[in-house]
């Protein structure tokens, strides 16, 4: 017990099912990588039925900026667990550079994280000194950097987030972030016509623990598709999700529960929207004022 008081360590970033669908979230080298205006939004219910589970959610929105010879992005995140919640916001840049028929991102992120605990709501038999009596928060800076490479069918990437690992003082408690390393890498292969295969996968470390999600996607005619993600240290995801029109798509997940601590699972939404602007269209027409 004195030393995991001392000395703990935790893989302290939330973990998201359908990671393939916002790069941002944990590479700011990504950030302008998809040629359009593109919105995400996830959000994460844990262990769905269990009183004051996590829930966690991301927003994330980036943009090819040719200005700046790359792009830029604005990442959001909260994770809420009982009364204790996190909130990261950061801002990415990334420039952009030819290669070998794709384009490879070196990016870099700023921004802040901050942790707050409303011990009003937290109730105990005696009164206890080390529990704040309202709402207790502090927040610190935080950095990243990352590189990504991605072409027509392939992606691949390698980040680290919290490289300065901040520290957040509260008045009554002090963590200490840890930095967070991440490889990801993704490639599509067209079986025929219709079907393209997608497999993928995401490691992520902060050095004590390592977590591997292995996913296969098969998309139908480029506006269904479904998969599995095989994550060896705890469970099998389900996904499914389609493209609404050429600029929406929805998606699903479900994270088969292994424990006891919820039978109903995990639940993860998905929701993206990307545009594209296009800068050489031809104007058709003018309106003068004079006839309004």
């Amino acid at each position: 017990m004195f030393s995991f008081a001392l000395h703990s360590r935790a893989q302290q970033d939330p973990q998201f099912s359908q990671y393939i669908f916002n790069n941002l979230s944990f590479n700011p080298g990504s950030a302008g990588s998809e040629e359009a205006i593109c919105a995400t939004a996830l959000h994460r219910s844990q262990w769905v039925g269990f009183e004051d589970a996590p829930v966690s959610t991301n927003f994330a929105v980036q943009s090819p900026l040719s200005l700046l010879h790359g792009g830029i992005g604005l990442n959001i995140l909260t994770d809420k667990i009982g009364q204790n919640e996190f909130l990261s916001l950061n801002l990415s840049y990334a420039y952009q550079v030819e290669l070998s028929g794709g384009k490879l991102g070196i990016g870099l992120s700023v921004g802040v994280i901050q942790d707050e605990i409303d011990g009003a709501n937290i109730i105990t038999q005696n009164p206890d000194p080390s529990i704040p009596t309202s709402v207790d928060k502090a927040s610190g800076l935080d950095l990243g950097m990352g590189l990504f490479y991605n072409s027509e069918k392939l992606y691949v990437g390698l980040s680290s987030k919290h490289i300065n690992e901040p520290t957040i003082a509260t008045s009554l408690d002090i963590i200490d972030i840890k930095r967070h390393y991440y490889l990801t890498a993704g490639y599509v292969h067209g079986l025929n016509e219709k079907l393209d295969l997608k497999p993928s996968l995401l490691i992520k470390t902060e050095g004590v623990t390592t977590t591997v999600d292995l996913t296969s996607l098969l998309e139908y005619n480029k506006k269904l598709w479904g998969g599995v993600t095989y994550r060896p240290s705890s469970r099998a995801v389900l996904l499914l999700g389609m493209h609404i029109n050429e600029d929406l798509k929805f998606g699903f997940s479900y994270d088969v529960p292994t424990i006891n601590v919820s039978t109903s699972g995990t639940f993860e939404f998905m929701l993206g929207y990307c545009f594209k602007i296009d800068y050489n269209k031809v104007v058709k027409g003018f309106k003068n004022p004079r006839f309004l």
